[in-house]
């Protein structure tokens, strides 16, 4: 009985995600080969917005690779690129406002830094789960 109730859980975790995901599904420019959302703008898989730049720049503020690994697949914490994929953007701000200490993630709501780059932090590594950013290493787009 468990097991049903898990795999239910499961499914309709997925499903939120996946209805989500949707929401904000990547557009694809003819034109540049833009990939483009309302959160985010790519090019070339690794060009992007001065705002996802942010995010990017928060993440190496915050030294987030250490747990999550340098390509975002996971080391002691976990794949950041499943996770997106789950994680709504709201849960995605608790989390990194309040941690999940019993599982080793702190809080980051004292870094500046992360705090004032939350939703710019929030549209690189969806970039990177939805595949639109295609390298962990960014460069910003000139206009």
């Amino acid at each position: 009985m468990r097991f049903t109730w898990l795999v239910a859980a499961a499914f309709s975790v997925a499903a939120v995600g996946f209805a989500q995901q949707d929401q904000n599904a990547p557009a694809q420019s003819e034109k540049d080969g833009a990939v483009k959302t309302g959160l985010y703008t790519v090019v070339e898989g690794y060009k992007v917005d001065r705002a996802t730049m942010m995010g990017f720049r928060a993440w190496r503020a915050a030294a987030c690779d250490r747990c999550h690994g340098a390509n975002q697949q996971g080391l002691v914490g976990p794949s950041l690129i499943d996770s997106l994929k789950v994680l709504s953007k709201d849960d995605f701000k608790k989390v990194i406002t309040e941690g999940r200490l019993e599982k080793g993630m702190m809080s980051f709501k004292s870094s500046k830094m992360v705090m004032e780059n939350l939703d710019n932090l929030y549209a690189y590594l969806k970039g990177r789960s939805d595949g639109a950013i295609k390298r962990a290493k960014v460069e910003e787009l000139k206009e």
